[in-house]
């Protein structure tokens, strides 16, 4: 049986999947067969494995950290929110319906078998089992037959560190007051204090630390440095959506519409690792300015999300933008958006009463959604491509797909590719393109070799701006150094010794 450590935070955003995806790299450095494991995962970013199974995103960048193929075992439960009452349940990787917030918490307790069986099944095939916790594990209102924090603890039998968020200040107090609020039981399971992304004079913080742990008789694991590296954010509190500077002449800017629904807008992160791009997230005309390019994103609710960029003039400067010969870019919801008309006769992604929207009529194609989602990875190559993207004719493309609806185009597809389904292999079109328009439901579609560099190249140009970039530039290669740089500041900050300890010994 693995082995395992599990981390848990004093509330959203500590730093928990990131700190998990470095202890899966170091564990894999050092000669170990490493598995991330979350039982339930709240999200909207999501990923679909070879199997055409989806699972939280986070636990697919933590494989991915620890040099293992993602599986939906290690993420049994994904949660997406479909609005603030309720969301999507997917277990073990099948979408099996929506479900109100009320209604989900009576019914988890059920699925206590499917998160054993999916542990049990990692635990006999890997050496160590990174385990990650959600939100904080003292919210009273929800302890009753926890799944995701000391349930899960006690479930594994893990050794659990506790992660505090220093920057957003009171740290000792989160770490204090957490564990003052579990049960003696629980308690005994917390093996170790984590500050994370400290800033400054550790010297200074030090008392502190001696302090808190008399206090609680639990030893400080390390202190974490608010950390430099370029990795994907596990949802929208990330700091990745927070940038709406804009920047100067001398660069391509990219600006992707905040939609209040957004799903996996890790799809366009490549952009911010390529030199002299500005990647902008904005949700107001006031700040959409003058972009080089618009991106559409992927939406929950794709009807809906639309609708608000009609109301909130959004829609009105894309067309504008348009009109000027900007290109436009949409992914999954957004090329649909971007279609004469949406259609939704099951009320499946759109609550309201109307079962039929007008699109933005950018592009030449319909949809109309319907009760089986698509679930499937597919690779292949652009076709023809024509506007101010055609260097992209004949590139290699590959990523998933995860969406509701078929769509229909009057025009040639963007891209023809080969999707994996229950074992064989489909040729399918993907997508579209007319003028500076481009859709497709590929994501990862920018992340291939060669794919964001042309196209920030072609904006370069015709910006009039000149850009050195590498054509050598591999962002998987360049994913797997930002892993490597974050084992290397986790080992520098975090007392592996101690943590190996608590794994092997269990103290």
């Amino acid at each position: 049986m693995a082995k395992t450590i599990m981390i848990q935070g004093t509330m959203s955003n500590a730093g928990k999947s990131l700190i998990a995806a470095g202890l899966c790299r170091i564990f894999k450095q050092d000669g170990y067969r490493v598995a991330p494991f979350k039982s339930q995962n709240m999200a909207l970013n999501s990923y679909i494995t070879e199997e055409g199974l989806e699972m939280g995103r986070a636990q697919a960048v933590q494989a991915e950290a620890a040099g293992v193929k993602p599986e939906a075992a290690m993420n049994p439960i994904l949660l997406k929110p479909t609005n603030d009452m309720g969301a999507q349940v997917i277990v073990n990787g099948i979408s099996i319906g929506n479900m109100l917030a009320r209604e989900y918490f009576a019914y988890k307790k059920t699925l206590v078998p499917e998160i054993e069986r999916a542990f049990h099944k990692l635990s006999q095939e890997y050496d160590i089992i990174v385990i990650e916790g959600a939100g904080s594990p003292a919210e009273i209102n929800l302890k009753q037959d926890d799944i995701v924090n000391m349930g899960m603890a006690k479930m594994a039998d893990a050794p659990v560190l506790l992660v505090g968020d220093i920057d957003r200040g009171g740290v000792f107090a989160q770490l204090y007051g957490t564990v003052m609020l579990l049960e003696p039981d629980e308690k005994a399971l917390i093996k170790g204090l984590i500050v994370n992304k400290f800033r400054g004079d550790k010297t200074i913080l030090e008392p502190g630390l001696d302090m808190i742990e008399k206090q609680l008789s639990i030893p400080v694991a390390g202190v974490v440095p608010y950390m430099d590296v370029d990795l994907e954010d596990e949802d929208s509190l990330g700091n990745h959506l927070a940038g709406t500077a804009r920047t100067d002449r001398t660069a391509v800017e990219i600006a992707v519409i905040r939609m209040p629904r957004i799903s996996n807008f890790t799809d366009f992160q490549v952009f911010s690792s390529i030199p002299r791009v500005c990647l902008r997230y904005v949700d107001r005309v006031s700040d959409l300015g003058n972009p080089d390019m618009a991106i559409l994103p992927g939406s929950k609710n794709t009807v809906e999300d639309l609708l608000w960029l009609r109301e909130s003039g959004l829609e009105a400067a894309i067309l504008k933008l348009k009109a000027r010969e900007i290109p436009i870019f949409g992914i999954c919801g957004g090329f649909q958006m971007l279609g004469e008309s949406i259609s939704d006769p099951f009320q499946v992604e759109s609550e309201t009463a109307v079962s039929s929207v007008r699109g933005m009529g950018l592009l030449p194609v319909r949809t109309v959604f319907g009760k089986e989602k698509t679930r499937t990875r597919v690779s292949g190559s652009c076709s023809s491509v024509g506007g101010i993207f055609e260097e992209l004719s004949g590139m290699e493309v590959e990523g998933y797909e995860i969406h509701m609806g078929e769509t229909t185009r009057s025009v040639p597809p963007l891209a023809y590719v080969m999707e994996s389904q229950s074992g064989s292999r489909l040729a399918k079109m993907d997508g579209c393109q007319r003028g500076n328009v481009y859709g497709t439901y590929i994501h990862g579609f920018f992340d291939k070799e060669g794919i964001a560099m042309t196209i920030v190249k072609s904006l370069a140009e015709k910006k009039g701006i000149s850009m050195e970039l590498d054509d050598g530039f591999n962002y998987q290669e360049y994913k797997e150094e930002q892993y490597d740089r974050l084992a290397a500041q986790l080992r520098t900050s975090l007392d592996m010794d101690q943590i190996y300890g608590i794994m092997f010994r269990k103290q």
